[in-house]
């Protein structure tokens, strides 16, 4: 018989993703290796990290296009791969692939074919609003019109879950404004969970309340945005100042007698320094810069741990 043991995840509300241990490996090594963190229903979860990293490796897990090579995931509330699940989730990738010959009427008419659930108005508005023509054909659009109808076409399943794989890279920064602009207002009014992966972190930072960093296949930062940059301070000081914790220590960096630490604090900081509070963008390189440095994983991103009872 299966049983939860809570000790070590804070549960609030229903989860909309959970891995534990998860991993994908290819012929030339893993993509994704003992990645586990917990995102809960209705945030919008900022998914970063380098190339390389594992960040399309994994949404590609979670909306059953690829299986994974070892450890669990359930998605929304059901385990990887439920039939039952892969009506409830949207997903846009990279190459965001559509039939070029095809109209956008035609393109939206197949997805009103292949889903069992669908919302034909509410995909026609979201093209609408790019004022895209239904008679357009597909090969004709701008890669800023086919993101519009790729994210139509992912509104349109009316999904619980709505993954997104580097939806804006092809976009102009008027266009991303636009977008971001459907997709928080969707998000709002129907409060579904985002999983959107994107390299530009003022656009995460404006639109995301969640975060997991992904560095070598696994996970260095997971949880509410706000909890994880009030979980760091900004030291700085020169040669005179005292050393800090080395465990609380993630980067230090010197520059001429100026030298700049970001620390997990754990009491007063030490003689010497000016404290500060880090940007997002500081906390993330940071990490990035130090893969070494322990991942910081907080409570409501911990993921469940199961045993087996005898």
């Amino acid at each position: 018989m299966n049983g939860l043991n809570p000790a070590g995840a804070a549960e609030s509300g229903p989860t909309a993703l959970e891995v534990s241990g998860l991993g994908k490996r290819y012929r030339r090594g893993w993509a994704l290796k003992d990645c586990s963190f917990r995102l809960p229903a209705g945030r919008i979860c900022a998914l970063v990290g380098p190339n390389g990293a594992g960040k399309s490796t994994l949404m590609s897990i979670v909306s059953g296009l690829l299986t994974p090579t070892e450890g669990t995931a359930e998605v929304l509330g059901r385990p990887l791969g439920d039939p039952a699940t892969r009506s409830r989730i949207g997903f846009v990738s990279q190459d965001k692939p559509m039939y070029a010959g095809f109209t956008v009427a035609e393109t939206l008419r197949l997805g009103r074919e292949l889903n069992t659930t669908w919302h034909q108005a509410k995909a026609e508005d979201v093209v609408a609003q790019g004022e895209i023509p239904l008679s357009a054909r597909v090969g004709s659009l701008s890669g800023g019109q086919r993101t519009r109808v790729t994210l139509a076409l992912a509104l349109g399943r009316l999904p619980e879950l709505l993954v997104l794989d580097e939806p804006m890279s092809d976009l102009d920064p008027l266009a991303r404004h636009q977008l971001m602009g459907v997709l928080m207002a969707e998000a709002a009014e129907r409060g579904i969970t985002v999983l959107m992966s994107s390299h530009v972190i003022a656009e995460l930072e404006d639109s995301c309340d969640y975060l997991v960093l992904l560095s070598g296949g696994g996970v260095l930062l997971a949880g509410d945005i706000d909890e994880i940059v009030e979980g760091h301070q900004l030291l700085v000081g020169d040669d005179g100042s005292q050393a800090p914790n080395p465990a609380q220590v993630v980067e230090m960096r010197r520059a001429g007698r100026q030298i700049t630490a970001l620390v997990r604090p754990d009491g007063p900081a030490p003689d010497g320094w000016e404290t500060g509070e880090p940007t997002l963008e500081e906390v993330l390189l940071a990490h990035l810069r130090t893969p070494g440095a322990p991942a910081l994983i907080t409570a409501e991103a911990r993921p469940a741990e199961r045993t087996v009872a005898a």
